[in-house]
């Protein structure tokens, strides 16, 4: 019961967090759904493209969070700093890209992703805001990975509280012109998300520097190393390229998709807003495996972090089980939140009912890989998701849509197909890998 407690303290606000990041995300969809079918194509379609542009740089928090919770772990948190220094800059190079990309490429990523002509108008300057506001989105995710690295996983929940409050009042206000506000539509959305993340990045960033000084008595004096570097480099590119395959491919699924028509294009964007309270439990207790097994593995714990990491998963798969059961009984009421129009919400509630309970297994990837990230098994972690997602999912879902005409349900079929081997696949490294023989990750030995 104590480590329960313990897994509980670090996931529960976790939990908060990407709940709040959730839930205003259904809510934006469900006020932008007014403008109709159109509007809610644009946005589902900039999302799937938008988590790819975070999924290419996301490596650079994870592997903050692995190395600052092992760092932590073994006392020597003036190393993991110095490597949270060290990511902060690959990030704002990273975040200066996607705003070169978003300036010159949104229309043409959108023509790219098949949308018809009405979409890429309509979408392209929704498009470019999300890919400005991507900058701060980087650099907030890095320093809320070193927050959570240090078991702290209060303050990026109290950021992202704010930063989505800030979301929904400037969405409701510019989209619509409401309370005084200019009626500025889906790019009156954009705006609001903009600012939002600009709310979040400015209050972790003020948490971050008041932490250096309160709690580790350090200066700001960023020390640079070319081996440190070079391990930040390769370990995000890794950790960045093992969630980029993953998003590429629902990328190619969503476009397979959007091929289908609009009403299918709208009913697949609900149901996936509605599974993604699937991954509000899935992803935090991930993190949380990655914290506890990093700290344990820099207390040179192994037995204990292998058991955290699979206590993590029990619990997990709890809050997962019951969630689907509410997303199965409930499906159609709640694809009626989104939309009136009955060929969308009855087609949608179908996709939910068909992935309420086999999301376990897009859980138990995270779990058991939030436990893999922990003891830095990073190139297994890549390699494990090019195979599955473009060797199994992309494959598969082209398939059952054009091959075997399946429609939606068919690329759902395949997702759900995909995501159960992808988890089996996780929780067996993690069960037949050795601990006792993993050690801290050092730039000066091959990352593994």
């Amino acid at each position: 019961m104590k480590n329960w407690k313990r897994i509980l303290l670090l996931a529960i606000p976790s939990i908060a967090s990407f709940a709040s990041m959730t839930v205003t995300g259904m809510i934006n969809l469900i006020m932008v759904g007014n403008l109709g079918a159109l509007a809610i194509a644009i946005v589902g379609v900039s999302n799937v493209i938008m988590y790819n542009a975070w999924a290419m740089f996301s490596g650079i928090g994870h592997t903050v969070n692995y190395l600052v919770a092992q760092n932590y772990g073994s006392n020597t948190m003036k190393k993991g700093l110095d490597r949270t220094f060290l990511a902060l800059i690959f990030g704002f190079i990273a975040g200066i890209v996607t705003i070169i990309v978003g300036f010159f490429g949104a229309e043409g990523i959108l023509r790219l992703m098949g949308s018809p002509e009405n979409m890429v108008k309509e979408g392209s300057p929704y498009l470019q805001i999300r890919f400005y506001a991507m900058l701060f989105s980087i650099l907030t995710f890095t320093l809320f990975s070193f927050f959570r690295g240090i078991g702290d996983t209060k303050t990026p929940m109290y950021a992202s509280i704010l930063g989505n409050a800030v979301m929904v009042f400037f969405t409701y206000t510019l989209t619509y012109g409401n309370l005084g506000f200019p009626e500025l539509g889906l790019k009156g959305a954009g705006i609001a998300l903009f600012l939002g993340e600009l709310s979040a990045f400015s209050l972790i960033t003020y948490a971050f520097f008041k932490n250096l000084k309160d709690r580790f008595f350090i200066r700001f004096k960023p020390v640079f190393d070319l081996l440190e570097s070079k391990l930040i480099f390769f370990e995000s590119f890794k950790l960045g390229t093992q969630e980029f395959s993953k998003s590429m491919a629902m990328l190619v699924f969503t476009a397979f998709v959007t091929r289908l028509g609009t009403n299918a294009l709208a009913a697949n964007e609900i149901s996936l807003s509605v599974m993604s309270l699937g991954f509000m439990p899935a992803a935090a207790f991930g993190s949380t495996a990655t914290i506890l097994v990093g700290q344990e593995i820099g207390r040179n714990q192994p037995h204990m972090a292998k058991k955290l990491g699979i206590e993590t998963a029990k619990i997990g798969a709890m809050f997962i089980l019951l969630l689907g059961t509410v997303e199965f009984f409930f499906a159609e009421s709640i694809s009626k939140i989104y939309t009136d129009e009955p060929a969308v919400f009855k087609l949608s509630a179908s996709l939910i009912m068909i992935s309420a309970f086999l999301q376990l297994f897009d859980a138990i990837a995270n779990f058991f890989a939030g436990g893999l990230r922990g003891i830095g098994d990073t190139t297994f972690l890549l390699r494990a998701s090019l195979i599955h997602a473009w060797g199994l999912f992309v494959p598969l879902s082209y398939i059952m849509v054009f091959v075997f005409d399946f429609g939606s349900y068919g690329a759902w079929i395949a997702l759900y197909s995909y995501l159960t081997v992808f988890g089996i696949t996780m929780m067996t490294r993690y069960f037949i890998r050795d601990f006792s023989k993993v050690g801290l990750k050092s730039a000066n030995k091959k990352t593994a």
